[in-house]
C-alpha cells in the first residue's frame, strides 16, 4: 500500500528537496530548502547543507561562529506562515477551529471559496486526505498560482484529491452532493443561495470574514435564506505562558483578533428553521428591519408605519 501524498516528506533523516526549519537560541526561526553542496548563511556564521543531509531530524548544528541551530522539519502552521504569499493567509489558529468546528473528515467532499496563498487548502487536504475532494475556486489567477505552488511544495507533488478553479463561485459551482462548504471572501453572502444547492442536508457551511460589519451582514443573510439552522459566529485567541521555575505568567503578547467565523447546518429541502427565541436589546433592529423574525417583532416596516 502506497503512502499518503507528502507522508515521506514527514518522517526519516533530512533528504535533499526536504524544507527544514532551523531555530536558534533566541527561538527565532529560518527556513530553508536541502540542497547538496549549498551553503547557509546566517549574521553568525554559515554551515554545509550537507551536514543535515541524511541526518535524523532533531539534530544540531554549529555554524562557523560556533552558534548551536536546532534542526527539524517545519509543522503546517510553521510551514503556513513562512511560505511565499498573494494574499494574507489564515492562521493555524483559525484554521485548526474550521476543522474541528467545520467536522472535516476523511473522505469529506470540500467547496472551499477564497485560496488566497492556500494555507487553509494545504490544512483542508491533509485533513480529507486523498479519497476526499477539494474544489477550490479563486478570482485572482496570481493568488491562484502562488497558492498551487505552495499547496504542492508543502506535499512535494500535485495533491490527487484537490481541483483549483480560478473564477468566482457563484458563477461556476457545479459541484452537488457536497459535504462541507468554507467560504474566506468579502462578501460570503452572495454565495449563499448557490453554496445552499450544493451542500447535502446536515452538510456545514463555514465563512471566514474579518470585521464586525462582515460578520453581521453574513448572520442575517444565512437566517434570512432560511435553509439553514441558526448560525454560530465566534472568534478565538490565543495567549501562551512564560513558565520558568516558580515564575509563571502569561506573556505579555497574545495572538489576538485575526478573523471571525461562523457555522450554520445546512435542512432538509422544504424545511422551515425553527423561530429561534432571542431577547435582542432595546434599538438592536432598526425600524427599516424587514429580516428574519421580523413580524415578531412588531410587523414588517411597512405595518409599522
Amino acid at each position: 500500500m502506497s503512502e499518503p501524498t507528502g507522508a515521506a516528506r514527514r518522517r526519516g533523516p533530512f533528504k535533499v528537496g526536504d524544507q527544514v526549519q532551523l531555530t536558534d537560541p533566541k527561538g527565532r526561526h529560518y527556513t530553508f530548502t536541502l540542497e547538496a553542496g549549498k551553503n547557509f548563511h546566517t549574521h553568525k556564521g554559515s554551515f554545509q547543507h550537507d551536514e543535515l543531509i541524511g541526518a535524523p531530524e532533531g539534530s544540531v548544528v554549529r555554524t562557523t561562529g560556533n552558534v548551536a541551530y536546532l534542526a527539524l522539519r517545519p509543522l503546517l502552521p510553521d510551514y503556513v506562515l513562512s511560505m511565499p504569499r498573494g494574499a494574507a493567509v489564515v492562521y493555524p489558529k483559525d484554521a485548526g477551529q474550521i476543522l474541528a468546528f467545520a467536522d472535516i473528515f476523511p473522505g469529506a467532499r470540500v467547496v472551499e471559496a477564497g485560496v488566497g496563498s492556500g494555507s487553509l487548502s494545504t490544512f483542508l487536504l491533509r485533513a480529507i486526505g486523498e479519497q476526499g475532494m477539494l474544489h477550490s475556486y479563486e478570482r485572482r489567477e496570481d493568488f491562484a498560482e502562488i497558492a498551487q505552488q505552495n499547496v504542492e511544495r508543502y506535499f512535494g507533488s500535485p495533491h490527487p484529491a484537490w481541483q483549483l478553479t480560478v473564477g468566482d463561485l457563484q458563477d461556476n459551482l457545479s459541484d452537488t452532493d457536497v459535504d462541507r462548504v468554507v467560504l474566506d471572501m468579502l462578501a460570503p453572502w452572495e454565495c449563499l443561495e448557490a453554496v445552499s444547492k450544493a451542500l447535502v442536508p446536515g452538510g456545514i457551511l463555514c465563512a471566514y470574514v474579518a470585521t464586525t460589519t462582515q460578520l453581521s451582514r453574513t448572520v442575517e443573510s444565512i437566517r434570512e435564506i432560511g435553509c439553514f439552522a441558526e448560525p454560530q459566529p465566534w472568534e478565538s485567541m490565543i495567549r501562551n505562558w512564560h513558565v520558568e521555575g516558580l515564575a509563571v505568567r502569561p506573556d505579555h503578547r497574545m495572538i489576538g483578533h485575526t478573523g471571525f467565523l461562523v457555522t450554520a447546518r445546512r435542512l432538509a429541502d422544504g424545511v422551515e428553521p425553527p423561530l429561534r427565541r432571542r431577547r435582542p436589546s432595546k434599538g438592536a433592529y432598526g425600524e427599516d428591519y424587514e429580516g428574519p423574525g421580523s413580524q415578531s417583532r412588531g410587523g414588517s416596516a411597512a405595518d409599522r408605519g
